[in-house]
Formats: structure tokens, C-alpha cells, sequence
């Protein structure tokens, strides 16, 4: 339980630290690539905490992303149009780590508010769930 505690905390403050920069109207290009690299991490601890979640309470043992956001979208963590939106997240996590295209940064950038805000429901609900059963 304390494992999973941790995974939580790591991922709040990831998350807290993209909030930083998701929403810059015209980002110069330090900020717009540091925003995707917190966007990175943040996607990595929220996905691990979930799968901590799910191990936890669930009884599942899950060992990637994808399969982590339909095992949430099944138990109630997630909204169906969230689910969905998180696998085109880690789609777009996982093109961001893999390669690097000027073209594609934009693209991610100008998709990370509505990306953050996803991840924002999303450890909400996981928190919440671990919160009331303390």
C-alpha cells in the first residue's frame, strides 16, 4: 500500500509539473520541448500508478500502458471518451520519445491541454479510489 502511495505522489507531481507548461498560448522552443518531456514522464508515472491501482484493487497484473487504460476503463476509472482519448495520448507518447520531427513537436504540443487534462481526471479517479479505501 505504501508502494502504491508512492507511484500516486510521483504522479501528481509530474502532473502538477506539466500543468506548468501546457497551456502556453506561443511557447518558445526550450518551453515547448521541455513541456513534451514532462508530458513523457507524466504519461510513465500516471500509467504505472494506475497499473499499481489496478494490481491493488483489482487483481490485475498488467505490464503496458494500453492494456492498463482498457483494464481502467472496464473497473470505472476512466470515461469511455477518456479511454479513448488516453490511448491516442500514449500513441502520442510514444511517437514523442521514439522520434524527433519538428513537425510532429507541434502537433504534440498543440495537443498537450487536452492531454493534460485527461491525465488530470485520470489520477483523480485513481487517487479517489485509493483515498476512500484507506
Amino acid at each position: 500500500m505504501e508502494r502504491l502511495t508512492h507511484r500516486l505522489a510521483l504522479a501528481r507531481r509530474a502532473l502538477n509539473s506539466l500543468d506548468e507548461l501546457a497551456h502556453l498560448p506561443t511557447p518558445s522552443l526550450i518551453e515547448r520541448d521541455t513541456a513534451i518531456q514532462r508530458f513523457e514522464y507524466t504519461v510513465e508515472a500516471c500509467w504505472k500508478a494506475a497499473r499499481a491501482v489496478l494490481a491493488e484493487y483489482f487483481g490485475l497484473e498488467l505490464a503496458s500502458p494500453k492494456p492498463v487504460v482498457r483494464a481502467c476503463a472496464q473497473n470505472g476509472l476512466f470515461a469511455e471518451i477518456d479511454a479513448r482519448a488516453a490511448m491516442d495520448m500514449i500513441d502520442d507518447r510514444n511517437l514523442s520519445s521514439h522520434t524527433y520531427n519538428e513537425e510532429l513537436a507541434i502537433a504534440i504540443f498543440s495537443r498537450l491541454a487536452a492531454h493534460e487534462a485527461v491525465l488530470a481526471r485520470w489520477l483523480a479517479a485513481l487517487e479517489s479510489l485509493h483515498t476512500s479505501s484507506e
